[in-house]
């Protein structure tokens, strides 16, 4: 806010916010009261609708006293479109939904009934009043709640008039107004005609727009209770009837509903969800910069049929891996760091795979990707045990600490690698070897070390063949697949046991009966 403006906030506030808060405060018990009234002995509670002169006083009393509220709290109106009847159109859908002052769209469509969370009808005053418009109410302890939702909307909007219109607000979230992003599915599913409403507030000091970013609730009340007056549209778009495609679609339905209320309010759409916004905000709490939780989680999660609560659990991993990098992006050296190994060419062919864009970092939405095609299809079943063969070189069930050390230092060729730490992270019960159990635990919880493993074996394989080819041709200089290797001729020595070929020896021997051949 500029200094300028500050000074006239706090000018205009100084006479504005109690008046306000006052006669706020009047018209709060005077809505509760007809509120009260109108539910007085209602037969059913919010299981039946509300009829006769109770609806009518909700929808023109407490209409009216919701209209004052707002033209109290300094809200200049301006209204275009005609509001579609109950029978028109069951569903509103609203958007963009940027702050909690959008709610002057109930007013101006007559109190219709909302999606609110179960808690909010025990809140005093505001809770009686929340209560007497008959909301789709959503709890958080019901497992089934989503689904349970979506079958009451459906069931309301198939009333054929019974139940009030429903508000949705089809976004889920608040956003800053400069797109759409995508909508939810549940007011689409009912298959019935909606009315698409715009919302614009253009005003020069925006003190409305409530994200996850910025200025809290009590902040954005108070400033503009303390604005002399705050202009918003409210543009009712003609009725959206679904064809016979959309009703088979949902998806579909959101999809072209959204693209007409963003071609009229001239901003793009998006592929981020909900979803996004929650992984923006638990970014933040763990410390890295808020986009770096944005994964267009809609768009993966149905390619990779991947959940909410995995990618959640995947951001504490990347938080931990990028802990050290101030742009909330991971480096080689990040990379190097959790995985508890030196940069090596193995592990620079990992890093790459992951590396998408190819800018030398990994930023959570690659890191995600990554794990879900490269890493977890390479931790099967069968993979740990030849990976626990490889390590077990005496075959004796467990592997010790030297074995262990030697196919590491051999795989990463790196002769002096300490793995101490990585050998005793995995060593569960501390008994100085690894039973395959820990092995296949670690295995199943790390998956970077599955594809590190597939690596290193391929990377095996290629040399082994170009060892091969160096018996029947001139030695030459040649190069592995990944970038920056050496020379075979200078290759790091590779473990032999009973995954790997034994020695040198069986190779030549191998490679002088096809040229007797």
């Amino acid at each position: 806010m500029l200094r300028q403006d500050f000074r006239k906030t706090v000018l205009l506030g100084i006479i504005l916010l109690p008046l306000r808060v006052i006669f706020i405060t009047f018209i709060l018990l005077l809505s509760w009261l007809v509120a009260s009234i109108a539910t007085y002995r209602h037969q059913g509670g919010g299981a039946v609708p509300l009829k006769g002169w109770r609806r009518r006083m909700i929808q023109t009393s407490l209409s009216c006293l919701t209209r004052t509220l707002f033209f109290i709290m300094g809200f200049q109106v301006e209204v275009k479109g005609k509001v579609a009847s109950l029978l028109e159109a069951p569903i509103i859908v609203a958007a963009p939904h940027s702050s909690f002052f959008d709610a002057i769209v109930s007013a101006l469509t007559g109190m219709p009934s909302i999606v609110s969370r179960a808690e909010n009808l025990s809140t005093p005053v505001f809770g009686t009043i929340l209560s007497s418009l008959q909301p789709v109410a959503v709890s958080r302890q019901d497992p089934d709640s989503r689904k349970n939702t979506v079958a009451e909307i459906t069931n309301r909007a198939l009333s054929g008039g019974k139940w009030p219109q429903i508000l949705i607000f089809p976004e889920g979230t608040c956003t800053n107004r400069s797109c759409l992003i995508t909508f939810k599915q549940g007011a689409f599913i009912p298959r019935v005609p909606v009315q698409p409403v715009l919302l614009r507030y253009p005003n020069k000091l925006d003190t409305v727009t409530w994200t996850w970013q910025g200025y809290s609730l009590k902040e954005l009340f108070v400033m503009t209770m303390c604005q002399l007056f705050t202009r918003v549209e409210v543009e009712f778009l003609p009725v959206h009837v679904p064809t016979e495609e959309e009703k088979k679609d949902p998806i579909l339905f959101a999809n072209r509903v959204r693209q007409t209320m963003a071609t009229a309010l001239n901003v793009p759409v998006t592929d981020h969800t909900f979803e996004d916004c929650r992984l923006m905000i638990s970014a933040g709490q763990l410390t890295l910069p808020m986009e770096a939780g944005l994964v267009e989680f809609t768009k993966i999660s149905k390619k990779l049929n991947l959940k909410w609560n995995h990618v959640r659990e995947q951001l504490d991993t990347f938080a931990a891996i990028a802990s050290a990098s101030k742009g909330g992006r991971i480096g080689i050296e990040e990379f190097s760091e959790y995985l508890k190994l030196p940069i090596s060419d193995v592990l620079r062919e990992l890093f790459h795979l992951f590396d998408r864009n190819g800018d030398g970092t990994i930023d959570f939405r690659e890191y995600v990707i990554g794990l879900s095609i490269l890493c977890n299809p390479a931790n099967t079943e069968e993979t740990i045990q030849m990976a626990f063969k490889l390590f077990d070189l005496d075959e004796d069930g467990t592997i010790t600490e030297n074995e262990f050390a030697c196919i590491i230092q051999s795989a990463l060729g790196v002769p002096e690698l300490d793995v101490s730490n990585l050998f005793k992270e995995i060593d569960a019960d501390e008994t100085g070897k690894l039973s395959y159990d820990e092995f296949k635990d670690f295995a199943l919880k790390h998956p970077e070390y599955a594809k590190l493993f597939t690596t290193y074996l391929d990377l095996q394989r290629y040399q082994l063949g170009m060892l091969e080819e160096d018996d029947i041709q001139p030695p030459e200089a040649k190069y592995t697949p990944v970038g920056n290797a050496v020379p075979v001729s200078e290759t790091r020595p590779v473990a032999r046991n009973k995954v790997c070929p034994a020695d040198n020896e069986e190779d030549n021997s191998g490679t002088s009966d096809k040229k007797d051949d």
